[in-house]
């Protein structure tokens, strides 16, 4: 069973188009200091989907990922607590979903984006991923 996520980014740290360009490859998800989103990573298996979201900048989700390497030590840093997945992006979000939307959306009232907006790495539900992919103009949800 796959599961959903979202991960968020500010633009200016790394942006979706940066993530776009390393390809295939993908990209460690690295620098995450909190331990809720680091056991979201380590719970994360190969293939699962997740939503590529600008905080700060933008506040909306963009674009959608695949998780290609499973959980792993953290590459800028020393300290053996602190892991990472690899993703690589898989899809333009046709429409960007802001939060504004979704925040008006009564199918998203109890999304973790909602409810705990500063958490960088954080599950999605399965019907919310579906109602994202509608409101972002995606005919068949990835």
């Amino acid at each position: 069973m796959m599961a959903h996520w979202l991960f968020k980014s500010e633009p200016s740290t790394w942006s979706w188009q940066q993530q776009k360009q390393r390809g295939a490859a993908g990209e460690e998800w690295d620098g995450v200091r909190n331990y809720q989103a680091r056991n979201n990573m380590r719970a994360m298996k190969q293939g699962d989907r997740g939503f590529f979201y600008h905080s700060q900048d933008g506040k909306e989700i963009v674009g959608i990922v695949e998780v290609c390497a499973e959980a792993h030590p953290d590459s800028t840093t020393d300290d053996p607590r602190w892991e990472c997945v690899d993703i690589r992006a898989v899809a333009d979000m046709p429409k960007p979903v802001t939060l504004e939307a979704i925040k008006q959306n009564p199918k998203l009232a109890d999304m973790v984006l909602v409810n705990n907006s500063r958490l960088s790495v954080q599950p999605v539900a399965d019907d919310e991923w579906a109602e994202i992919c509608r409101m972002g103009g995606l005919d068949r949800v990835p």
